[in-house]
């Protein structure tokens, strides 16, 4: 049985945002006018080639970078409303980063990478949930070596554990299995759909064919627009 419009929750809300950047030969339109919205428990793919602004359009959302023009609200705060302090808090309390390059601090463990969030949120209580975050994503092994002895795969699922670190209500990915083989990807895929199914919602920016199935609904960008397709329809 569906839910009722009524009881799902919107997690993101973006309307008429628009970001130009200054280039060589003049303004550049990295976001024209997006809007779109992402609810609880949904899993949502922007789909598009290097250059269309969709990793702008990921940072615009995660409050990285402000947008020139419209609104950006996750659950009821619109976080360029907060002071520079304060949105940093709430972007580490609220949403989670998974990036194709992992960032991940050379000189720490991975547990200890899994555990840097809680230096943003000041909590002292992450341990557990590192420790069984590990275990699921089969890294317990690994939980004492340092990035430069893992495989892609493995850096890439220390990543994932430390995005889901805090308990974020939005995930937000950018190209995450692009360095991966198939079956890391797949088990990174997976877990960005459970995640959605458990109540959150997951924003995932890639060009990549095969991550578009695990997504609830996919959306085409071409030069800074989003396009809205029939489901099914995405090639």
């Amino acid at each position: 049985m569906g839910r009722d419009a009524s009881d799902i929750e919107m997690l993101l809300d973006l309307k008429n945002v628009r970001k130009t950047y200054d280039g060589p030969t003049g303004p550049v339109t990295a976001l024209d006018d997006v809007s779109l919205t992402l609810d609880a428990g949904q899993f949502l793919a922007i789909k598009g080639p290097s250059g269309c602004g969709k990793s702008t359009l990921l940072l615009t959302v995660g409050g990285l970078l402000r947008p020139d023009e419209g609104t950006v609200r996750i659950g009821d705060t619109e976080p360029y409303s907060l002071t520079a302090d304060r949105r940093a808090d709430f972007r580490a309390r609220q949403i989670g980063f998974v990036f194709q390059q992992f960032h991940l601090v050379p000189y720490l463990s991975v547990l200890d990478n899994v555990l840097a969030p809680t230096l943003a949120t000041g909590s002292d209580n992450g341990r557990d949930h590192a420790v069984e975050l590990l275990d699921r994503f089969g890294m317990s092994a690994r939980s004492g070596h340092r990035p430069a002895e893992l495989s892609s795969g493995e850096r890439q699922r220390t990543a994932l554990a430390r995005a889901l670190l805090n308990r974020p209500q939005l995930l937000l990915a950018d190209e995450p299995t692009g360095n991966l083989d198939e079956e890391n990807a797949r088990i990174v895929l997976q877990a960005l759909k459970e995640f959605a199914e458990s109540g959150g919602g997951v924003l995932l920016v890639t060009h990549e064919q095969a991550a578009l199935g695990f997504a609830d609904e996919v959306l085409p960008m071409r030069a800074g627009r989003l396009e809205r397709v029939v489901p099914g329809s995405v090639d």
